[in-house]
């Protein structure tokens, strides 16, 4: 796909999810499908007519396992939050459909414990998990993502 080609392909709607533990640090997870580090919060697509809060605690539960019931919502992105995904990638995501993703972003309290994380889910997107100092978030996640990360951690930083 020439670059021109892919400017004029849509954003796919998605939710982000910063969820914090008791220490204010924040989860993130290796992706599983990338062969380098790819640390990121968990995210995924809106769904037809779905509400962006239930479309992010529906990923958190099938991303972590971390149930609707062990977080609370604490705040959430004025609007909503573009990226573009590198050229090379365009093709090979989402059959070439979409550009990037624009993301509504939620900032979740977590109240549970370490072992109520499992993201061995039904269809896994992490090899491995931890939890990161907010102010290490930039530096661990994959540089195409890190402009949207900062404007996070910027929305949300009156909670951090």
């Amino acid at each position: 796909m020439t670059p021109e080609e892919i400017k004029k392909l849509p954003y796919r709607p998605c939710v982000g999810v910063m969820v914090l533990n008791a220490a204010g640090e924040v989860f993130v997870g290796q992706r599983l499908d990338r062969d380098t580090d790819a640390w990121q919060m968990p995210q995924g697509g809106v769904d037809a007519g779905e509400d962006p809060a239930d479309a992010a605690l529906r990923e958190l539960e099938e991303e972590t396992g971390i149930s609707r019931d062990l977080v609370e919502i604490e705040a959430q992105t004025d609007g909503w939050l573009p990226y573009d995904l590198p050229h090379d990638l365009v093709p090979n995501i989402w059959k070439g459909r979409f550009r990037g993703q624009e993301q509504m972003w939620f900032l979740l309290r977590f109240k549970g414990s370490d072992d109520q994380v499992n993201i061995q889910t039904e269809i896994p997107e992490f090899s491995a998990w931890r939890w990161l100092p907010a102010d290490a978030l930039l530096e661990n996640i994959v540089p195409f993502k890190r402009e949207v990360y900062a404007a996070v951690l910027k929305a949300f930083a009156d909670k951090l």
